[in-house]
């Protein structure tokens, strides 16, 4: 059948194709926790408040104003008029409040961001454009929920909050996903009807590679439009292409080394098969001390990555990053390392590997990410460098899901783990607290290295009750002294953003900050929802678009990866923590 002159006419779809090579761990808010998956929620599900794009600040999103009562324990957002879900229901005060409530009353709902509900008294919608939020002790971080907001009329008729949610997703972002198959792709459109306006692209697809050489043949080839996690040769080698655009920037990630210190459930019971020496803290410390972060972040990264210097809290947010004493640092210095492990006891055997107090070999087992070509050139070094010290490693590359499991049932040694901080770094403090450890069942909580120490969450309490600036920052200051003194991690290294994008498809971004940020990965929308696609002329501006790329999702194999059209509901596994890249 010949099409209609109005199918003729019709303008083509604007699609932004971005490669990726992150596993998606799961489309449900309340337990995602991947770094791609809470990139794609947090576009998919708007906020109370966000992180504008600019300057990162807090400003109104779906709460358009609030103020608070003077002694700070209660809290009044007014909610946004006219606010339509995707599916064009209306969104109220009580979509706020069923998702704060469910956090309250379920342990799975709490999962992935239960430490912005951990002191809240209770949560009301007195009325439909009212919330009000009544906390136990003032909360520093009342303008900073990273929590996205779901609708009511779906998720209270999940028979599993941790489940995942019926598909088409409905949301109140930019975009909404509207397909996902597991380790091929996951489809967003355009919500047209957004009220901060609609973006310039229709749809938003994100492409699944297996590693970031198929991602970035795929750019080079003209697949995809937008990759990210570049290495340093990838992102050196694309310089040469012309119709490539990079964008190098300050990132607000760490990259770590995780040493198990003995995991527990939040109720104390040892889980997973960890080396038991290293629950000392000498051994754990003179581990830190033989690794050499300089060399490591040179040989890795290059030009575009600072070495590790101790600090939880990223460079880019410099009022909270801490470096330690002279007198306190365990950076690099393997002479002082061996004569720490000579006075622990750790006596070397006759192959020169140190023996444990009870007498078998210091064999440890480090965990890399097989998708993640930094690790797996960086590992060899790691290695070297500790059986200088007298221990044995074995390198255990794995997918991110498979480590992702390993590390939440405590089932390694050592692993390369990495989070994304907000401007607030509240958060990821957070997952250093012995209540962020899991229950036996791996719900409930979000650690980093399983750490649980007193000083460290009185600490906690207070900078979350502290207004006054500048005693919080001290206080935050103070938890990352004690976690260093704990040694239970190694900050490795500060890498950039390297990103990359077709010039010839895509004019321009907006990035996060702006100047000099990130496209992807954003703590907000602004990157996609700001894309304009080549020739439509003017600058990214994120707070006003209207409609806009090029084609959709191919049917056949790109760059190694099959990319299928048609998809079915798929239900992910729920997983709790990621050590590839995790969330804010």
């Amino acid at each position: 059948m010949a099409p209609t002159a109005q199918a003729q006419n019709a303008p083509a779809k604007k699609v932004l194709r971005i490669g990726v090579t992150q596993e998606v761990d799961s489309l449900n808010p309340y337990i995602a926790i991947y770094l791609l998956s809470t990139n794609i929620l947090r576009t998919n599900y708007d906020y109370l408040t966000v992180f504008g794009q600019k300057n990162m600040a807090p400003e109104g999103a779906l709460a358009e104003s609030w103020e608070t009562s003077p002694d700070k324990l209660t809290w009044t957002f007014h909610m946004r008029h006219g606010v339509k879900w995707s599916d064009g229901q209306e969104l109220t005060a009580k979509d706020p409040a069923f998702t704060f409530n469910t956090m309250l009353t379920n342990e799975t709902a709490r999962t992935a961001n239960g430490s912005y509900v951990a002191n809240f008294e209770s949560v009301t919608a007195t009325d439909p454009y009212t919330l009000v939020i009544k906390t136990k002790k003032p909360q520093a971080t009342m303008l900073g929920l990273d929590v996205p907001i779901v609708p009511e009329h779906v998720y209270s008729k999940m028979k599993d909050i941790g489940g995942e949610p019926p598909m088409p997703l409905v949301g109140s972002g930019p975009f909404t996903v509207t397909e996902f198959k597991a380790d091929q792709f996951v489809k967003m459109v355009a919500n047209k009807s957004y009220w901060r306006g609609a973006p310039k692209v229709d749809e938003v697809d994100f492409i699944y590679y297996k590693n970031s050489d198929a991602s970035v043949q795929a750019l080079r080839n003209g697949e995809v439009d937008l990759v990210n996690k570049l290495s340093a040769t990838q992102f050196d080698v694309l310089k040469n292409e012309p119709n490539v655009t990079l964008n190098n920037a300050k990132d607000r990630r760490f990259n770590e080394l995780v040493i198990n210190p003995g995991a527990t459930t939040s109720s104390g019971e040892a889980i997973g098969n960890g080396n038991p020496a290293l629950k000392d803290v000498a051994l754990r410390r003179a581990i830190a001390q033989a690794i050499d972060t300089k060399t490591l972040t040179q040989k890795v990264y290059g030009e575009y990555a600072l070495p590790g210097d101790g600090s939880y809290v990223p460079p880019v947010f410099s009022d909270f990053h801490w470096t330690p004493a002279p007198a306190q640092s365990h950076q690099f210095n393997p002479t002082a390392a061996n004569a720490a492990l000579d006075a622990a006891g750790y006596k070397r055997g006759s192959d020169g590997i140190r023996l444990d107090h009870s007498g078998k070999p210091l064999n440890l087992r480090l965990l890399t990410h097989s998708e993640k070509p930094q690790e797996q050139q960086g590992a060899p070094y790691i290695r070297g460098w500790l059986h200088d010290i007298g221990i044995n490693v074995t390198i255990q590359p794995l997918s991110d899901n498979k480590i992702n499991e390993a590390t939440t049932a405590g089932q390694f040694d050592l692993t390369y783990s990495g989070w994304s901080s907000s401007p607030d770094p509240d958060n990821i403090l957070s997952l250093q607290t012995c209540s962020a450890r899991p229950n036996a069942q791996g719900k409930g909580g979000t650690p980093d290295t399983f750490m649980c120490d007193k000083a460290y969450d009185d600490l906690y309490a207070q900078q979350l009750a502290e207004f006054d600036r500048a005693k919080r920052i001290d206080i935050v200051k103070q938890m990352q002294s004690r976690l260093y003194d704990n040694a239970v991690n190694v900050m490795l290294y500060y890498d950039d953003s390297l990103e990359a994008y077709r010039k010839d498809k895509f004019a321009s971004f907006a990035t996060q900050p702006d100047p000099g940020g990130t496209i992807t990965y954003q703590q907000g929308y602004w990157g996609y929802y700001g894309a304009v696609p080549a020739g439509e002329g003017g600058a990214s501006n994120a707070s006003s678009q209207d409609s806009g790329s090029n084609t959709g999702l191919i049917l056949g194999v790109i760059g190694g990866v099959v990319v299928i059209a048609a998809v079915a509901g798929v239900v992910v596994a729920r997983r709790r923590k990621s050590t590839a890249d995790e969330r804010e």
